[in-house]
């Protein structure tokens, strides 16, 4: 969780803003009892949730895992829902992810689109077609893909 925090921290300096983070604590009797461990190693920035034992199991509403991010757009829609591996912060797939769900129209135009997030994210395209120019020309013989849609479940 306090990886969480660096990458909200990383996205804010590149001008991702108004992202809501949310972590959602396990229903379980001993998960309750470390909420606090929880709440100490993020910022107040980000959301700790606490499950009520008598109500449904949010992961379970969901159909995912407790370590699954699931990644909704400005209209509250599901564009990502990544799960293990894929949602180690140690890997590029949940940053990648949060960048398309905020600069890309995976679900259709949004409402609430920002005039100014334009610059943003051409800036995040720019950036990330360097890195990956910088990493094809390498000449280990791997070729990396930008993002592999695949890998991702994808909902419409």
């Amino acid at each position: 969780s306090t990886r969480l925090e660096d990458l909200r921290v990383k996205l804010e300096n590149e001008g991702l803003v108004n992202i809501s983070y949310v972590v959602v604590n396990h229903q379980g009797t001993y998960s309750q009892r470390k909420i606090h461990l929880l709440k100490e190693s993020v910022s107040e920035y980000i959301t700790v949730y606490q499950q009520d034992e008598q109500e449904a199991d949010v992961w379970t509403i969901l159909n995912g895992n407790k370590d699954d991010f699931l990644i909704y757009d400005r209209c509250g829609r599901l564009v990502y829902h990544l799960g293990l591996p894929y949602s180690f912060l140690s890997f590029q797939y949940v940053e990648e992810s949060i960048k398309i769900a905020y600069c890309e129209n995976k679900c259709g135009n949004c409402s609430y689109m920002e005039p100014d997030i334009d610059d943003i994210c051409e800036n995040i395209t720019k950036k990330a077609d360097e890195k990956l120019a910088e990493r094809e020309s390498k000449p280990n013989g791997q070729h990396v893909h930008h993002h592999n849609p695949h890998r991702l479940r994808h909902h419409h």
